[in-house]
């Protein structure tokens, strides 16, 4: 399906979840990967079907393949959903509260539906502790419900609003932590915030020095701003995750693989690393193949005759 509102009233009526896949169909390798290999095999279909409805939200860069409004529905949700990069595979419950966050992964559909499960944990264990919650009163109810938001992807706790409400409201003493952990928030998103509004020079910068295709002083341009502006923890790593993006400009996936270890040793427990992570296991290992496998196409064809 590819209207948003339909399929949630469809899973909502059928008592499954969503599966959402935030895709750009005609233009990004690892989502035709995923597609073709995955999404599209009939094997997965039929099983995935059993337990979600199957959501497309195309980015394409043709843009007769999906209506106005069908764009406009997508881009609002990629932003709702703080989506970073394609394919992103979100899988929420009715409602559209996400459990589980995922992409592409090497494999067979037998594999990714058994790695589908093992995220569907998640949301098995938020839902027995807000049970839990709907039998307890004050601050017990505010534990099992705080307890349930554990089992959440912390960038997707904004869509459990009520649920959080909820706590304050039965915990004003802030026994769970929950009022400390969303200060702590908003004070990174503020950096954040002013982190970006300091990368305009940057951003210029970087454009000149790749218009230039000056790989090494936009590298350099890159490492010269975390050190004066002294960054560090996960503000770091999303700013070296820039060269990343520069390397594979001129698809130098030694390079990439180099930052990417750069990136995660920077906070090895730290949720981007686990993007970085994800991203070096799955999307980097499919792009290393398929270059060895055009350099070996290239090797074996036959010399031209003279």
């Amino acid at each position: 399906m590819q209207d948003f509102e339909a399929a949630k009233k469809k899973a909502a009526e059928e008592k499954k979840d969503l599966l959402i896949d935030f895709t750009g169909s005609d233009w990004c390798p690892p989502c035709k990967a995923l597609s073709s290999r995955i999404l599209s095999q009939d094997s997965f279909k039929t099983a995935a079907e059993k337990n979600y409805i199957l959501v497309e939200l195309d980015f394409p860069q043709d843009k007769t393949k999906v209506t106005e409004e069908i764009a406009s529905q997508n881009q609002k949700l990629a932003e709702t959903y703080g989506i970073q990069g394609f394919p992103t595979i979100l899988l929420t419950d009715a409602q559209g509260r996400p459990f589980g966050q995922t992409g592409h992964r090497p494999g067979t559909p037998e594999e990714y539906l058994v790695h589908l499960a093992d995220l569907q944990k998640s949301k098995a264990a938020r839902d027995a502790e807000f049970t839990k919650a709907e039998k307890a009163e004050g601050v017990a109810k505010a534990k099992a419900l705080y307890a349930g938001l554990q089992e959440v992807p912390e960038a997707h706790l904004q869509h459990y609003s009520e649920v959080i409400e909820t706590i304050k409201a039965s915990d004003p003493k802030d026994e769970t932590g929950l009022i400390a952990a969303e200060t702590k928030r908003v004070a990174d998103a503020q950096a954040e915030a002013e982190l970006q509004a300091k990368m305009g020079g940057l951003n210029d910068a970087l454009t000149a020095a790749m218009e230039a295709k000056d790989t090494e002083k936009a590298l350099k341009l890159v490492d010269d701003f975390v050190a004066k502006e002294k960054l560090e923890g996960a503000q770091k790593q999303q700013t070296l995750g820039i060269k990343i993006s520069i390397l594979m400009e001129n698809n130098d996936l030694d390079a990439v693989e180099k930052v990417a270890d750069e990136i995660i040793a920077v906070d090895p427990e730290g949720e981007f690393r686990k993007q970085v992570k994800s991203f070096k296991e799955t999307q980097l290992v499919q792009l290393r193949k398929a270059r060895d496998e055009e350099e070996k196409g290239t090797k074996d064809a036959p010399a031209e005759k003279e």
